[in-house]
């Protein structure tokens, strides 16, 4: 089974340690941050096989080669940002698949945040991350893509299972929250969990990584039924 633990990077960033419990394998997922992505190395027993990119924004890519150095990880990431990304070891795209250990993840392009951001589903484990695509209670701006794509991209991703856990790139949940109950305000399941979130991060706790089955009932953009509604809903927020 592969394994999450969030790694808290920069000012509200995660990377994500990702352990297979049979072998020992592990991978760290945008590897922004040195000193503490290290430190969570060593303390899992200081072994790195993969270091996975979820996209170019170098709020998640700056500490690749270092880490690269330091361990020889082979760097995993989307053929079609090749040129944007530190070099990589593995190129891939939607459909191709990521070994880890004995466990597998499938690759998912989800354009939207950006042209080449992608995704990694382990299976085995329900383990999602999706970098700046989805987030908890919320979803990426749309910098370089479409609402169009945006709206596909979080489609395919809430498809995969109400027991998947969300591991994404930033700790927005709260702020997310606010906008969430403004967008949806009879929501009694997104009350319930808005207030979850709150005491979460007054213990300083992580609110992530969620669960599929709370996105589907909370997160407004993940609920939008079409594209308009989407695209609505993400010019309302960057201006909340």
């Amino acid at each position: 089974m592969i394994t999450a633990q969030s790694v808290p990077i920069l000012s509200d960033n995660y990377a994500w340690l990702l352990r297979c419990s049979t072998t020992g394998a592990t991978a760290i997922v945008d590897p922004a941050e040195i000193a503490p992505v290290v430190a969570a190395i060593d303390a899992a027993g200081g072994r790195l096989d993969l270091i996975l990119l979820t996209h170019h924004h170098d709020d998640h890519i700056a500490g690749t080669d270092a880490i690269r150095a330091r361990y020889g990880a082979k760097v995993v990431g989307a053929t079609a940002d090749a040129h944007r990304l530190p070099r990589l070891d593995v190129a891939v795209a939607e459909g191709d698949s990521v070994t880890l250990g004995e466990g597998t993840a499938r690759v998912f392009d989800t354009p939207g945040h950006t042209r080449g951001h992608i995704a990694y589903h382990f299976g085995d484990g329900g383990v999602l991350l999706c970098g700046d695509t989805l987030f908890s209670l919320g979803c990426g701006r749309l910098l370089e893509g479409t609402a169009a794509e945006m709206f596909s991209s979080l489609r395919k991703l809430s498809s995969l299972g109400p027991d998947t856990l969300v591991c994404c790139g930033h700790e927005y949940t709260e702020s997310n929250a606010r906008f969430a109950l403004h967008a949806d305000p009879q929501n009694a399941a997104l009350q319930a969990y808005a207030q979850g979130v709150k005491a979460l991060r007054a213990a300083g706790k992580p609110t992530v990584p969620s669960r599929m089955a709370d996105e589907l009932a909370c997160n407004p953009f993940v609920r939008a039924p079409d594209v308009a509604t989407l695209a609505d809903l993400r010019a309302r927020k960057d201006k909340f």
